[in-house]
């Protein structure tokens, strides 16, 4: 008896997925609240900022995001609330650079992601934000050494 009334109280306690609108109202406002819409990035965009990118990001960022940025490989991206989002998706890559930029030297609190200040030099900040911009195919760099076994 105890354990039925134990299960029914957690099958009344799932969470909805947001609707449309919700999604919509909470993407408006993370956009507003970044900030540094303006900034732009003062490296150019070429092969060698995007691999300088890949090389900081597989450092620093990899753990959490996977080496392609898509969560590939990452054993609890999904498990965090607020998931771990693909850097690949439209609501990440909606933002601008200079967005991008703040997020990576701030962080996002209270979502887990940490800030790089003064851990990477704004080069090597704008070099990941290339490589975001020119992310490989989702799986084909493999998983974080890490996380394989």
């Amino acid at each position: 008896m105890l354990l039925a009334m134990i299960a029914a109280a957690f099958c009344g306690c799932k969470a909805k997925a947001p609707s449309k609108t919700e999604s919509k109202m909470m993407w408006s406002i993370k956009h507003r609240i970044v900030g540094n819409k303006a900034e732009k990035n003062p490296l150019s965009a070429t092969l060698q900022t995007a691999t300088d990118g890949k090389e900081a990001f597989s450092h620093y960022c990899a753990a959490c995001h996977g080496l392609d940025g898509q969560n590939t490989g990452v054993p609890f991206a999904d498990r965090l609330a607020p998931p771990v989002p693909s850097l690949a998706s439209s609501e990440v890559q909606q933002y601008t650079d200079g967005q991008l930029k703040r997020v990576i030297d701030e962080g996002i609190w209270p979502s887990g992601m940490p800030g790089s200040k003064g851990i990477l030099s704004d080069d090597e900040i704008w070099s990941i934000v290339t490589y975001i911009r020119h992310l490989p195919k989702s799986g084909s760099l493999g998983e974080p050494e890490m996380y394989s076994h």
